[in-house]
């Protein structure tokens, strides 16, 4: 942390503890502003099951819309936690620790959200999602194994369980030292999720048993669920969709929104609890170095879909990407182009990697991106299928443009009451970055 003031060890806990204390009144106002769209989104998702998809603006070329776009985009948000969290920690990356716990939570919001639209939003009839399950039942009845569906729902729920339990193995000791001064009603809530936590030798070695585990099954998963999600296009014949480069693709452009987000998030968190000290300009700027490689990574790929468009010689790729690039949906393409590909290269000078309003609004236009990117992606090639007959526009109406402006306001509702009732920062790691005095048995003061 070269030029910048490090937070002392003795003074971790009481940094970091001070932001649980009773919020004020602009955050319960704001917190019900949130709550209250999300009724107002779920008033407009029962509307929507009365009459039926077709109220979404959905028809036989657009039947993979907007609904679809947003499960994809916030599985590649939920990326960022994992990243940062597990694969960093294996590399012994230690300016992660400031902004690991936050990008778990993230992790965790966004996977929850967008298990939603997959499984009840996007259904006809959400009251039998559990027939996608498989479960023994009397009718002897099994999904389609060979569904990229069922691989959704294996994959997300398989990383969801992983990013829960990760997560809260992290949180143990940190709710152990926010039970230690908390009263009434807070005290037992963190002393039970605490599990008993005393900090001992023993205690501290399971812990870091167990957290390197997760990390390690964690790491995979990344690769895994964003590649299982991109075999739900590359496994169809429409053009545009059926292409061997999508999984990395998608893993990459997941971990460009991922960061990104965490960006757009952590930098007013930093400001609003004054986390200067722990959230460092350092943290940050390697952030956007690596945004800057998965930057390149997708617009990488981007030439890459147009080279084999080319090459294969097949009439239908090319018509559809030049559909993309110049047809009905075109701005949005090459919104996609700057957003993602040519705006993160602006992180390659230093005085933009350390300007916190350079970074927040870099990040705001790489959401921007990626979101339109996926739009373009699944709704562009549906709109231009082999058959010119079929072709058609697809374009959201004010019922799925509610409903994603609602998941939106969830995942900023979940993560205020976190950022308020949970510690924020891992203090059990930011305390090793920060140089701890001696242990006395193996136990941190608090």
């Amino acid at each position: 942390m070269d030029g910048e003031e490090r937070l002392k060890f003795s003074d971790v806990n009481q940094e970091i503890l001070r932001t649980l204390q009773a919020p004020g009144r602009s955050y319960w106002a704001l917190v019900s502003l949130l709550f209250l769209f999300v009724l107002f989104a779920g008033g407009v998702w029962g509307y929507q099951l009365r009459y039926g998809l077709g109220v979404a603006g959905y028809h036989p070329s657009g039947m993979w819309g907007v609904y679809l776009v947003n499960f994809v985009f916030w599985i590649g948000i939920a990326h960022s936690g994992t990243l940062i969290s597990a694969i960093l920690y294996l590399f012994r990356a230690r300016w992660r620790t400031g902004i690991s716990r936050a990008a778990e939570a993230m992790t965790i919001f966004a996977v929850m959200i967008a298990g939603l639209f997959p499984a009840f939003i996007h259904l006809g009839r959400p009251w039998v999602f559990y027939w996608i399950i498989p479960y023994p039942n009397q009718r002897f009845l099994w999904p389609d194994f060979q569904s990229p569906l069922i691989f959704d729902v294996l994959a997300v729920t398989t990383y969801f369980t992983v990013s829960l339990l990760f997560w809260y193995t992290g949180l143990v000791p940190d709710l152990a030292a926010a039970r230690d001064r908390a009263q009434g009603l807070r005290r037992k809530l963190y002393g039970f999720f605490a599990l008993g936590w005393s900090g001992s030798d023993l205690q501290w070695h399971h812990y870091g048993a167990s957290y390197l585990l997760l990390a390690g099954l964690a790491t995979p998963l990344v690769i895994s669920v964003h590649s299982v999600v991109s075999w739900d296009f590359a496994l169809a014949i429409i053009p545009g969709y059926h292409s061997t480069i999508f999984p990395p693709y998608f893993v990459a452009g997941a971990i460009h929104s991922g960061l990104a987000m965490v960006l757009t998030l952590l930098i007013p968190l930093r400001k609003i609890f004054h986390f200067e000290k722990i959230i460092t300009l350092d943290t940050l700027e390697k952030v956007a170095k690596t945004t800057i490689l998965m930057g390149l990574i997708v617009g990488y790929a981007y030439a890459v879909e147009f080279f084999m468009a080319w090459y294969s010689g097949n009439i239908f790729e090319k018509q559809s990407f030049l559909f993309r690039a110049f047809g009905y949906y075109a701005p949005l393409f090459w919104i996609m182009c700057f957003c993602n590909a040519i705006a993160p290269l602006a992180f390659f000078w230093k005085k933009v990697r350390r300007n916190i309003y350079c970074l927040f609004v870099i990040a705001i236009l790489i959401n921007i991106g990626m979101y339109v990117e996926r739009f373009v992606i699944i709704c562009g090639s549906m709109s231009h299928d082999f058959l010119p007959h079929a072709w058609g526009i697809y374009w959201p109406n004010w019922v799925d443009i509610t409903i994603t402006i609602g998941s939106f306001c969830l995942f900023l509702f979940l993560f205020l009451l976190f950022a308020k009732f949970l510690p924020s920062v891992a203090m059990a790691e930011v305390k090793e970055e920060a140089g701890p005095p001696l242990r006395r048995g193996g136990f941190y003061a608090r």
